[in-house]
């Protein structure tokens, strides 16, 4: 059962939002190879700003998603499509239906 969660706010570069899309859409196969994600959104909550929510069973879980490829394919192009470092944030779970 999911306890834990990941919320990360993202904002793109102006110019550079169609590529801050594309790289979320091809992470998909990142996050289904990580046995400890349970859930892996990516969002568009406005035409520059992204955001990715993932949730997990228990602390090892999101701790192994933190250091993964997600994060690292992230960083490596963060400078060029993103205005500002992403607002990463630890979640805890209340409710889930």
């Amino acid at each position: 059962m999911e306890k834990l969660a990941l919320l990360a706010r993202l904002e793109a570069k102006p110019g550079k939002e169609q590529q801050v899309a594309d790289l979320l859409k091809s992470a998909l196969p990142l996050a289904e190879a990580e046995p400890g994600t349970i859930r892996w959104y990516a969002l568009q909550l406005s035409p520059s700003t992204f955001g990715i929510f993932d949730t997990f069973a228990d602390e090892a879980g999101r701790d192994a998603h933190l250091g993964g490829e997600i994060p690292k394919a992230l960083a490596a192009v963060a400078n060029d499509l993103l205005a500002v470092r992403p607002v990463i944030e630890k979640v805890d779970l209340l409710a889930i239906k």
